[in-house]
C-alpha cells in the first residue's frame, strides 16, 4: 500500500522532532563564553586601554612642539603733526590702522626630569599589571564556565534522582494500597508510603527549580539558554592526575606564578615609583628649548611705523625648585606611607596564596579518595536494593526496607556525581592558584567527560 505524501511528510517531521539534539560539551560552551561573556569582554577592553599607559609614560621623555599664531588689527587715535598723519600713513583724520601678526614655534626636549623617568617606569609596571589582571579574567572565565556547567550536571542528577525516588515510592504506595485492600498489610504502611511520596514530590519540585536557576546562571555567561550538555557516566570516567606530587611543590610554583601575587607585586613597585615621583619635587629640571618666531607689524603702536621681525633661539633651560610651602615633603611622607600599606597587602596576598593552594590541594587529594569510595558505595547500594527486593518477595523484608535501600542508592548516586564535579573544580582552582590554569586544562577535563 502506497503511503500518501502528506502522511509521509508527517512521519518525517515526527522523526525529526524526536531526534535528540546535539549535546554541547564543556569546550563548546567555553568557546561560546569567549565571545559572549560580558565580564570577559570588559576585561579585554580594559586591557586594551591599559596598553596606552606605555606611550603616555614615554611621552614625558620625548620632545614637545607647540605652534602659536596671532593676527590682529589695531585702530589708534593720534594727533596730526604738520597736517599729516603720524608716520605718513594715509588714513582718516586722527586714526591709524595697524595690522600685525605673529607665528611662534616652540620645541622642548627634556634632558633631565626625574619625575618623567619615574612616570615612564610606572607605565611599564602598569602595563604588566594589566596583563596579569587580564590573564586572571581569562582564568576566571574558565572557572565560571566550568562551575556553571557542573552545577547544571549536578542539578540534572538531582532531578533524575528525585524522579526515580518518586517513581519507586509511587510504586510502593500503590502496592501498599493493594495489600491493605486484600488485608495483607496495615493502613500504617499506606500512610508511611504516602508521606514518603509527598516528601519526594516536594523534593522533585525543588530539584527542578534549582535546575532552571543553574541554567540561567550559564545563560548569563553565554547569552542563551543552554541545550543538553554532555554528562559522564557515574562509574566510567577516570580522574586526572596532578602535575606535581606534593603540596610544597604547588606552594613553590604558586609563589612564582600566582597572578594575584604578580598584580600586587606590580602595585608595590608602582608605589615605590610614586615615592620617586614625590622626591623629584626637590630635583632641578633641565630642558633643551628651541624657539622660532616670525612677527609682522611690531612696534606700530608706539612708533606708528610697524616693522617685521624674525628670531631664532636655541638653548638650555635650568629650573631649580627652592621652596614650595612644604608640599613636596608632605607628598613624600604620603607616598612612603602608601608604600608601606601596599607592602603589607603584598604580604597578605602571599600568605593567602599559600593558604588557598593548600586548601585546594587537600580538596583534590581528598576528592580522589571520596570519589573512589562513593563509586564503591554506589555498587554496594545497588546490590543492597536488589537483595532487599528479593527479601521482600520471600517475606523477610518489608516495603520500608526496600524504600530505605532505594533511598541509600539514590543518595549515593547523587553524592558521587557531586563529588566528581567538586573534584574537577578543585583541580581547576588549584591550577588557577598556581598560576598555571589555561585552556589546555579545560580540554583535558572535557576529554574525561566525553569518555
Amino acid at each position: 500500500m502506497k503511503i500518501p505524501q502528506y502522511i509521509y511528510a508527517i512521519l518525517i517531521a515526527g522523526a525529526a522532532l524526536h531526534t535528540p539534539l546535539h549535546a554541547a560539551d564543556l569546550m563548546e560552551i567555553y568557546r561560546e563564553a569567549l565571545e559572549q561573556d560580558a565580564v570577559y569582554s570588559a576585561a579585554r577592553y580594559a586591557n586594551q586601554a591599559a596598553q596606552e599607559k606605555l606611550p603616555q609614560g614615554r611621552a614625558g621623555l620625548l620632545p614637545t612642539v607647540t605652534l602659536a599664531g596671532v593676527r590682529r588689527r589695531q585702530y589708534i587715535d593720534i594727533e596730526r603733526v604738520g597736517g599729516l598723519p603720524l608716520g605718513g600713513i594715509a588714513v582718516r583724520p586722527s586714526e591709524v590702522i595697524i595690522d600685525n601678526q605673529s607665528l611662534t614655534i616652540t620645541a622642548t626636549q627634556p634632558i633631565y626630569r626625574k619625575e618623567n623617568f619615574a612616570i615612564y617606569e610606572q607605565s611599564k609596571l602598569q602595563v604588566a599589571q594589566a596583563d596579569s589582571q587580564f590573564i586572571i579574567a581569562a582564568q576566571d572565565l574558565i572557572l565560571r564556565v566550568a562551575q556553571a556547567y557542573f552545577d547544571i550536571l549536578a542539578a540534572e542528577v538531582n532531578v533524575e534522582v528525585a524522579e526515580a525516588q518518586k517513581k519507586a515510592i509511587g510504586e510502593q504506595l500503590e502496592q501498599a494500597k493493594r495489600n491493605f485492600q486484600v488485608g495483607t498489610a496495615t493502613i500504617v504502611d499506606t500512610y508511611e508510603a504516602q508521606a514518603r511520596f509527598d516528601l519526594t514530590t516536594s523534593q522533585e519540585i525543588a530539584a527542578k527549580n534549582d535546575l532552571e536557576i543553574r541554567k540561567r546562571a550559564l545563560q548569563q555567561i553565554i547569552g542563551r539558554m543552554p541545550d543538553d550538555l554532555v554528562r559522564p557516566d557515574e562509574l566510567a570516567s577516570d580522574l586526572l592526575t596532578l602535575k606535581y606530587t606534593n603540596m610544597q611543590d604547588w606552594v613553590n610554583v604558586a609563589e612564582q606564578n600566582n597572578l594575584a601575587l604578580k598584580v600586587q607585586q606590580a602595585v608595590y613597585e608602582i608605589a615605590k615609583k610614586d615615592v620617586e615621583r614625590a622626591k623629584a619635587g626637590h630635583y632641578p629640571t633641565l630642558d633643551l628649548v628651541a624657539i622660532y618666531s616670525d612677527q609682522k607689524g611690531v612696534g606700530g603702536t608706539i612708533t606708528g611705523r610697524p616693522i617685521d621681525l624674525t628670531s631664532k633661539e636655541i638653548g638650555v633651560q635650568l629650573s631649580f625648585p627652592l621652596f614650595q610651602g612644604f608640599a613636596v615633603q608632605s607628598r613624600v611622607r604620603e607616598a612612603l606611607a602608601t608604600q608601606e600599606k601596599v607592602l603589607q597587602d603584598l604580604n597578605n596576598t602571599r600568605r593567602n596564596s599559600v593558604l588557598q593552594v593548600s586548601q585546594q590541594y587537600l580538596n583534590v587529594t581528598n576528592g580522589i579518595a571520596q570519589v573512589n569510595a562513593l563509586k564503591q558505595a554506589l555498587v554496594s547500594s545497588q546490590s543492597q536494593v536488589d537483595s532487599t527486593k528479593l527479601g521482600q518477595e520471600v517475606g523477610v523484608r518489608t516495603e520500608v526496607d526496600v524504600l530505605n535501600a532505594q533511598h541509600l542508592f539514590y543518595s549515593a548516586r547523587r553524592d558521587l556525581a557531586q563529588a566528581r564535579y567538586n573534584f574537577l573544580m578543585s583541580r581547576l582552582r588549584l591550577e588557577a592558584e598556581a598560576g598555571e590554569l589555561d585552556e589546555e586544562d579545560l580540554r583535558e577535563i572535557n576529554a574525561v567527560l566525553l569518555q
